[in-house]
C-alpha cells in the first residue's frame, strides 16, 4: 500500500519580482496620466478634473475595500497615522494632482513630466537625511545618469515654454516630493491598499468645493472626456498609486523614487503610439539613459554609507 502523497503547492512569486511589477505598472500608468491630462485640460479645469479623477479612484478603492472585508475586517489606522494620511492626501493627491493639472494647460505633456521629475531627486536627498536611508553610490550616480537623460530629452523639445506653467511644474514636485517622504513614514505602520482608500477619500472631500463647477463642465463635456477622467481614476490613480505603495512599503523612498526617471521617456514612447507624436532623436537616446539610470539606481549596494 502505498502513501498518499499531496500535490505540491505552486511556487509563489518571490517579493522582489512582485515589487518589481509594481514598479513597472506604476511607471506606465503614471506616464499615460501626463498624456490623459493633456488631453483633458481643454474640457475640465484643473481642480475640477482633480476631484473627478480622486472621485473615481475613491469609489474603486471602496469597493475593493468591502470586498476584501469578507476575508479580512476593516480596521481605521490610529489618530497619528491618519494624520499623517490626510497630510499626503492634501499635498500629493489632492495638491499635486491640481498644480499638475494647471501646468499642462501652459506646457506640453512632455515638458510637464520632465520638469515634475525633480521631485525624485529630491526624495532621494531627502529621505537619506529625513528617514536615514543614506547615499548609496548606486543611487547617486544612477539619479545624475538619470537626470542627464531628462535633460536630453528638454533638448529636443520644440515647444514654447510658459513661465507660469514651469512654476507650476515646480511646485508639483514639490507637492510630490513632500507627499512621498510623508506617505513613506504612513506606510511603515498602515497597509498600501487600507492608505492609498483613505488617502483617495480625503482628497475627494478636500476638493468637493468645486463639486459645482465639476457637475457644470461635465454637463457639457463629450463622451470620450467623461471617459478620460474614468481612466484617470481607475487606472494611474486607484491602480498605479496602490502598486506604488505596495512598492514603497518594500523599498527605500529614494531608489523607488529614482525608477520615475523613467515615466518622462515612457511618455514620449506613449505619445507616439497613441498620439501618432514621432520622438526626435534626443528623445529616443534620452529616453535611453534615463533608462541605464534608472537600472544603476536600483543596484542594491554592498555597503551603504
Amino acid at each position: 500500500m502505498t502513501d498518499l502523497q499531496t500535490a505540491p503547492a505552486p511556487p509563489r512569486v518571490p517579493i522582489a519580482a512582485r515589487t518589481a511589477a509594481a514598479v513597472v505598472l506604476t511607471v506606465v500608468l503614471w506616464a499615460s496620466a501626463f498624456v490623459a491630462i493633456r488631453d483633458l485640460g481643454h474640457t475640465l479645469s484643473p481642480a475640477p478634473m482633480a476631484l473627478a479623477r480622486l472621485a473615481v479612484a475613491a469609489a474603486a478603492l471602496t469597493l475593493l475595500v468591502l470586498f476584501r472585508r469578507r476575508r479580512t475586517p476593516i480596521v481605521l489606522p490610529p489618530r497619528r497615522q491618519l494624520l499623517l494620511i490626510s497630510v499626503y492626501a492634501v499635498l500629493w493627491l489632492a495638491g499635486y494632482t491640481v498644480a499638475l493639472n494647471a501646468a499642462e494647460r501652459h506646457v506640453d505633456a512632455g515638458t510637464a513630466a520632465l520638469l515634475v521629475n525633480i521631485a525624485p531627486l529630491l526624495v532621494a536627498v531627502a529621505a537619506g537625511k529625513v528617514l536615514g536611508e543614506g547615499y548609496s553610490r548606486p543611487l547617486i550616480i544612477g539619479s545624475v545618469v538619470a537626470m542627464g537623460g531628462v535633460a536630453v530629452i528638454a533638448m529636443g523639445s520644440d515647444s514654447q515654454r510658459d513661465w507660469l506653467g514651469i512654476v507650476l511644474c515646480v511646485l508639483a514636485a514639490l507637492l510630490y516630493a513632500a507627499g512621498v517622504l510623508v506617505q513613506k513614514l504612513t506606510l511603515r505602520s498602515v497597509d498600501g491598499l487600507t492608505a492609498i482608500w483613505l488617502g483617495c477619500v480625503i482628497g475627494t472631500v478636500a476638493l468637493l468645493p468645486w463639486a459645482p463647477q465639476l457637475v457644470a463642465e461635465l454637463r457639457v463635456a463629450p463622451a470620450g472626456a467623461v471617459l478620460g477622467v474614468v481612466y484617470l481614476g481607475l487606472f494611474p490613480t486607484a491602480i498605479g498609486f496602490t502598486a506604488w505603495a505596495y512598492a514603497l512599503r518594500r523599498m527605500d523612498a529614494g531608489r523607488l523614487s529614482a525608477t520615475t526617471y523613467a515615466v518622462p521617456a515612457v511618455s514620449v514612447l506613449l505619445s507616439w503610439l497613441l498620439l501618432a507624436e514621432v520622438p526626435t532623436v534626443y528623445g529616443l537616446a534620452g529616453g535611453a539613459i534615463c533608462l541605464a539610470g534608472v537600472a544603476i539606481a536600483r543596484r542594491r549596494p554592498a555597503v551603504s554609507r
